[in-house]
């Protein structure tokens, strides 16, 4: 098969060809982390439609999703009906020559489509599948619908946040998916580091309430052992003081966290309490955690005498832990950001330059980079059926017209 890599692309994945199937964002932020560095990823879609993230988004200038163009970054767009037969066939010809196809379908559909691993390996036996699902490919719930936000009640999430005296809160982000879409990555890097030991791929299983319940810390065996089950608690962790947001003079937030001992015996000094670091009250982190409200009233009525421009600056020179509480705003003008590039412009042929977070993590010698925003739907149709899978023109004509593949990149 012919190579078609952007020469763009960088990083320590530009060997490899990923297949990416599924929708919405839990397979493709997965995708998405592979392609930031340096990955080629063809993203197969169903012909005329596309991913429905295509339109996902608070607003939609010229009818086109703002969210869009950073969880498809980097990718090549293919329309290619997975529902048909001779859809499937050029799926499996893709396959031959890939390292990992991900997908995140309702466990079953790739074997209903003749997809699934086994019948894969027996075309490309060094191909890793990554499958991302609510509830995993086994177990008494798999078969069911499990969105993000299913995962992250029952692994736990939703329990703990928010304020105690509401109903368990939400995230504003869709963090169970991206978790889920984290852990397929690391699983896929770990998968591909065995194949190249042992020259076998394998599946890799990766459940958002399973991901979920992978960063709910000690959750499980606090109960397990103490019977204590953890509560909503707003702004802080219980015992865990001083660390919460506090009101400034110009009505906004300064978040610090003092909770270590020489840390709060240098917040008693800026503040001018220097005699509270030896308090019997707030001396130690178990003495600060049992008088934490009262302690959180006396910082935020010195907060309260400052704006949070006088108030940051004290604050770092006494090298106390702060931080201003950001929206896009204040990431788009902070100098800290500017000086990392945390956030670059991505030229879009509708939008202009479009600002978006950049890769993470950053490596020394091997950095990812953005090259290319979320593509038009099959903007990649003819590269690919052409330099891979060696179809005409006619040939890719009559395919359209059947509707087996779309017609975008026209």
């Amino acid at each position: 098969m012919t190579a078609i890599r952007d020469p763009r692309l960088s990083g320590p994945l530009t060997d490899l060809r990923v297949i990416e199937m599924g929708q919405l964002l839990a397979g493709p932020f997965c995708g998405q982390l592979m392609a930031d560095f340096g990955a080629e990823v063809i993203k197969v879609e169903q012909p005329g439609s596309g991913d429905p993230m295509r339109q996902w988004g608070r607003e939609k200038p010229h009818g086109k999703s703002l969210w869009w163009p950073v969880i498809a970054r980097n990718k090549k767009s293919v329309e290619i009906n997975a529902r048909e037969a001779e859809g499937q066939a050029m799926i499996r010809e893709l396959v031959r020559d890939a390292d990992i196809l991900l997908e995140n379908f309702r466990p079953g559909t790739m074997e209903k489509w003749g997809l699934g691993y086994e019948e894969l390996a027996k075309i490309n036996p060094r191909l890793i599948m990554i499958r991302v699902s609510g509830y995993g490919q086994s177990g008494p719930y798999s078969r069911n619908a499990g969105y993000g936000a299913i995962g992250e009640a029952m692994g736990g999430l939703r329990y703990v946040v928010g304020d105690p005296s509401t109903p368990p809160s939400r995230m504003g982000i869709s963090i169970g998916d991206t978790l889920a879409a984290t852990f397929a990555c690391l699983g896929g890097m770990m998968a591909l580091h065995n194949m190249h030991r042992t020259g076998r791929g394998q599946v890799v299983d990766s459940a958002i309430y399973e991901a979920v319940l992978n960063v709910m810390e000690s959750l499980i065996t606090e109960y397990d052992k103490a019977d204590f089950i953890r509560e909503r608690t707003g702004a802080i962790l219980p015992n865990v003081a001083p660390s919460n947001v506090y009101p400034t003079k110009d009505e906004k937030f300064v978040l610090i966290a003092a909770n270590q001992d020489t840390v709060f015996s240098r917040l008693a000094r800026v503040m001018g309490r220097e005699e509270l670091a030896s308090d019997e009250r707030y001396a130690t982190h178990s003495a600060r955690g049992k008088h934490q409200a009262e302690l959180d009233d006396l910082i935020a009525e010195w907060t309260r005498t400052m704006t949070a421009a006088e108030l940051g600056p004290l604050l770092d020179e006494a090298g106390v832990p702060r931080g201003d509480i950001y929206r896009a705003p204040e990431m788009l003008e902070d100098a800290h950001f500017k000086a990392r590039e945390a956030i670059v412009k991505v030229a879009h042929p509708v939008f202009g330059d479009l600002a978006m977070q950049n890769v993470a993590p950053r490596l020394s010698d091997t950095p990812g980079r953005v090259v290319s925003p979320g593509p038009e739907l099959g903007e990649h149709n003819a590269q690919v059926f052409k330099g891979l899978l060696n179809l005409d023109d006619a040939r890719i004509a009559e395919l359209a017209e059947r509707g087996i593949v779309g017609r975008g990149g026209q």
